[in-house]
């Protein structure tokens, strides 16, 4: 876990941040300050997007693939 890019991480805790909202929205309860269950839903969309659009390496042979493939 020490070996993960920030990118990885940062790109990993606000996807999983936007999923809590979204389910916590779903329930009932609104975390965030918007009245609108679509925005809830775009947000979480966008930041799923986001984060799977890059490589994510989270072992170490999907690490060293891409060492391999940028070399």
């Amino acid at each position: 876990m020490k070996t993960i890019d920030k990118g990885t991480l940062t790109r990993t805790v606000l996807l999983w941040l936007a999923i809590v909202n979204q389910i916590l929205t779903a329930l009932g309860i609104n975390p965030l300050p918007l009245d609108d269950n679509t925005v809830s839903t775009v947000i979480t969309t966008v930041f799923a997007l986001w984060a799977w659009w890059k490589n994510n390496d989270f072992t170490h042979a999907a690490k060293k693939g891409t060492e391999l493939t940028k070399s």
